[in-house]
């Protein structure tokens, strides 16, 4: 994992455009692996779950609120780079709120309507928007296969009013219209292991993904302890964070690895 990668004029872009990209967060290996990893992995397969996404497709997602040793999934969200990055951009100690992975397969994978993060995470009993995520790109990212959408500078509006949508929740479409024509709508197009990371009020959405190319993404998403929600919800309280080095991550993810083609042997 990228060390250092953080700097002033990123912890500025964040600030004023509520969204920084990271070119290569992820080295070689541990892209590799991740990608790897995920597709083998049954248990991964077996929890997808299916969300219709209001314009006659569904998107396809397992979402994680433990973490768990020997994991590469939970070895990213626990890297050093990553968490000391997060605690500078949100000014304060974070953990681990939940991770989850997106699946939008070739030909069928479902949009995501426009919406904050936060304006989920409100209904939890998180006081303050002070929480943000991070994508990582486990395949190639494009405009043709449904990659992320941003609405530059959308998190300076406060939380948006959410309606369902599908079986999804979106944020209140006159809103969304007016900051269209106002804001600068930014395809974030990202190669495997390089990341975006967004604020919770960060206006976003993908559409369906009509390529012949999957486009998975893992997503790490981090609350701050002093918003610590104020009543049980969906996803965890604080807890601290237990933190891994560079080295860590890739360790674990070989073992990780090792313990699903041991699996496959002796099916």
């Amino acid at each position: 994992m990228k060390t250092g990668f953080l700097t002033a004029a990123l912890i500025e872009a964040f600030d004023r455009d509520g969204y920084i990209l990271v070119d290569d967060l992820l080295d070689a290996e541990e892209t590799q692996l991740l990608g790897t990893i995920a597709r083998m992995d049954r248990q991964l397969s077996a929890r997808r779950t299916s969300r219709a996404d209001g314009e006659g497709g569904a998107v396809e997602l397992v979402v994680e609120n433990e973490l768990q040793d020997q994991c590469l999934y939970s070895a990213i969200v626990r890297g050093q780079p990553l968490v000391t990055a997060m605690e500078q951009l949100l000014r304060d100690e974070v953990y681990h709120y939940h991770h989850k992975m997106i699946l939008k397969e070739p030909r069928i994978g479902g949009a995501w309507t426009w919406h904050q993060d936060y304006g989920y995470w409100y209904g939890n009993g998180c006081l303050f928007p002070d929480m943000a995520s991070c994508m990582i790109a486990v395949d190639r990212a494009t405009r043709e296969n449904g990659c992320l959408q941003v609405l530059r500078g959308s998190h300076r509006m406060g939380r948006i009013d959410h309606v369902k949508r599908g079986d999804q929740t979106g944020a209140d479409m006159e809103r969304v219209t007016a900051a269209l024509e106002r804001m600068e709508l930014v395809h974030v197009e990202m190669p495997p292991g390089s990341a975006v990371i967004f604020h919770g009020n960060t206006l976003h959405r993908s559409d369906q993904n009509l390529s012949d190319n999957p486009r998975w993404a893992f997503i790490c998403c981090y609350n701050t302890r002093s918003n610590n929600p104020y009543r049980e919800g969906r996803h965890p309280r604080y807890s601290p964070l237990q933190r891994l080095s560079s080295d860590q991550v890739v360790c674990q993810g070989r073992e990780h690895l090792a313990r699903l083609q041991r699996a496959e042997e002796t099916a």
